[in-house]
């Protein structure tokens, strides 16, 4: 049975904290819901704030919703190396030790002491799915993607199990880029 998996690009984004939304867009303010994200409950939202590193910065970053514990920042590396600041390669909520950036918002700014990161390759799968293609969590795979081109096996890809999540494996810009990856992309995990 071939192991199939939709590959996505994850273009740059932030997930803020109630805390750092207070800041940014003032107290109490809320998210706005533009349009939903495959992974469920998950949206991109209306909102958008610079990211500022020591080099130069990016203008309008999206803001993916809903409201986090912690705010975390994702980037390609070459997006950390454009702007000046240290994105080391990290699973998604694992930010002690990570890069700093400024956040500015039309009412405030916040410095992110560590949060900024490049997401590692992932794949997002329910339990059923995990059984189905004989996974675990936690597990490290090979995917590999056929393109005009461009083909290649992605390799350190960690298998993330969750009865919230929708299969689907989500790579960054640049990995996207070098893939000559297009919409609807599928992938076999290996």
């Amino acid at each position: 049975m071939k192991k199939e998996v939709l590959v996505e690009t994850s273009a740059r984004h932030v997930h803020v904290s109630r805390e750092a939304l207070d800041v940014l867009f003032g107290k109490g303010y809320e998210l706005t819901h533009k349009k939903d994200l495959s992974q469920p409950g998950q949206y991109a939202c209306e909102e958008r704030v610079a990211v500022v590193g020591s080099k130069s910065s990016f203008p309008a970053v999206s803001i993916l919703g809903p409201v986090r514990p912690s705010t975390q920042v994702e980037l390609s590396l070459t997006d950390a190396r454009s702007i000046g600041v240290n994105a080391p390669v990290r699973e998604s909520g694992d930010i002690a030790g990570t890069g700093t950036c400024k956040l500015v918002g039309p009412k405030g700014e916040v410095e992110i002491e560590c949060g900024v990161i490049t997401a590692k390759r992932h794949i997002h799968a329910t339990p059923a799915d995990a059984e189905k293609y004989g996974l675990e969590d936690k597990q490290v795979v090979c995917v590999k993607v056929e393109s005009n081109g461009r083909s290649l096996i992605f390799d350190d890809v960690v298998v993330r199990v969750n009865p919230n999540f929708a299969l689907a494996m989500h790579i960054d810009t640049d990995e996207s880029n070098a893939a000559g990856a297009v919409p609807g992309l599928m992938g076999e995990i290996l």
